[in-house]
C-alpha cells in the first residue's frame, strides 16, 4: 500500500505534490511508487479489455497495456528535456520523469474508475467495434486529462518569468502532440488489445493501415455505413 500513497497525495494535493518536485525530496522514492502503482492499475485495466477475446488475450493486455504506457514516456522524454535544457530550464531529468509519470499515473486510475462501466458493457453487449469504439473515446478522455496534469504542472514547475519561458511553452504545447502521436502508432504497433472475437489468439498482428483509418473503419461499421 505505500506504492500507493504517492499516487493518493497526487490525487489529493497536486500542489504539494508540485512543491516536492520542485525541491528534490523523495524523487527516487516517487519513481518508483508511481511506476509500480500505475504498471498495477494500467493491468488490471488491460485485464478487463483483454477479457472481451478470453484468458489469453487479457493476459497479453495486462502486460501490454502498462508497457504501453511506460514505453511512450521512455521514447519521449530525451526530447523534452533536452529542448527544455537548451532553453533555459533547470528541471533535473528526475523531475522532468517524475511529472511524466504522475501523468500516466493518473491517467492508471482514471481507467481503473472506468473499469465497472467497461465491465457492465462487456457482459451486456457482444459488439466486437462497439466495445473497441467505447475504449477509444475512455482513453481519449483519460488520455487527456493526464496531459492536462502534465502540462500544468510542468508549467508550475518553471519561473513564470524567467527568459525562454514562452519558448518552452511552445515546446512543451508541440511535444504533447509528438507524444499523442506516439503513443498511437505505439498501441497500433502492440496490438491487439482487444482481441477479434472468432478469430485467434495472437501476441501481435502484422503492421497493416494505421489507427485512425481503423477507428474511422470502426464509426462507419456501428453505424451500419459499409
Amino acid at each position: 500500500m505505500n506504492y500507493f500513497s504517492v499516487l493518493i497525495t497526487l490525487l489529493r494535493d497536486r500542489k504539494d505534490f508540485i512543491d516536492e518536485v520542485r525541491q528534490g525530496i523523495r524523487l527516487n522514492s516517487k519513481i518508483t511508487s508511481l511506476l509500480i502503482s500505475s504498471s498495477i492499475l494500467f493491468a488490471i485495466y488491460g485485464a478487463v479489455i483483454g477479457a472481451f477475446a478470453g484468458p489469453l488475450q487479457a493476459l497479453s493486455s495486462a502486460v501490454k497495456l502498462p508497457a504501453l504506457y511506460l514505453i511512450t514516456l521512455i521514447i519521449c522524454l530525451p526530447t523534452l528535456y533536452f529542448f527544455n535544457i537548451i532553453f533555459g530550464s533547470k528541471l533535473t531529468l528526475g523531475q522532468h520523469f517524475v511529472v511524466l509519470l504522475g501523468s500516466a499515473a493518473i491517467i492508471s486510475i482514471l481507467l481503473f474508475s472506468f473499469a465497472p462501466v467497461t465491465l457492465f458493457f462487456l457482459a451486456t453487449i457482444d459488439n466486437y467495434q462497439f466495445f473497441k469504439l467505447l475504449n477509444v473515446v475512455i482513453f481519449g478522455i483519460t488520455g487527456f486529462l493526464g496531459i492536462n496534469f502534465l502540462y500544468h504542472g510542468l508549467q508550475a514547475l518553471s519561473p513564470q518569468d524567467s527568459a525562454g519561458q514562452a519558448t518552452r511553452t511552445q515546446i512543451l504545447q508541440s511535444w504533447l502532440i509528438l507524444y499523442a502521436f506516439v503513443g498511437s502508432q505505439l498501441g497500433w504497433t502492440l496490438r491487439p488489445f482487444f482481441g477479434a472475437p472468432g478469430e485467434p489468439f495472437e501476441l501481435f498482428r502484422d503492421m497493416q493501415g494505421n489507427f485512425y483509418l481503423n477507428v474511422i473503419q470502426s464509426i462507419l461499421e456501428v453505424l451500419g455505413l459499409r
